[in-house]
């Protein structure tokens, strides 16, 4: 549980604005990290993106973010 919601924001930017990653860096570990989702069985190779939408529109329901 949070219990310091301010303070764990302020990590959050301090590690972001530490953290020193190109974007190709961070394209190689995304990468890494779906071929790995695959061969656990999490995600299927043909097309990761299935269903993308819906989840989207349940975050911002559950967020209660605009639409």
């Amino acid at each position: 549980m949070i219990k310091n919601r301010a303070k764990l924001e302020e990590f959050e930017r301090q590690a972001l604005a530490a953290e020193d990653l190109s974007c190709a860096e961070a394209l190689a570990i995304f990468e890494a990290l779906r071929q790995e989702a695959v061969l656990l069985g999490a995600f299927t190779s043909e097309n990761v993106l299935d269903g993308l939408e819906i989840n989207i529109r349940l975050a911002k329901a559950i967020n209660g973010l605009p639409k």
